[in-house]
């Protein structure tokens, strides 16, 4: 699957996409495999309330399934004016 980090998120973890293959079965699953993964990503995700997660490019919940999913965007929340 295709993982996309926006703003700081990139910033933190220094990639703006990769591919990753797992086996977790929730955005929440899936953070908690990348920040085992390295420190860049723990520090990215350490704090869930800042962060959104998109499916497929449709706003989901980390609980979420990601049964058949192609893309997880990962972006701080988004203000509007």
């Amino acid at each position: 699957m295709q993982i996309v980090y926006f703003a700081w998120l990139r910033e933190r973890i220094g990639l703006p996409r990769e591919t990753w293959e797992t086996k977790a079965e929730t955005p929440a699953e899936l953070v908690a495999e990348l920040a085992a993964r390295e420190d860049r990503y723990a520090l990215a995700f350490s704090d869930l309330s800042a962060v959104r997660v998109a499916l497929d490019q449709e706003l989901a919940d980390f609980d979420a399934p990601l049964a058949g999913v192609r893309e997880v965007a990962f972006f701080p929340p988004m203000t509007g004016g």
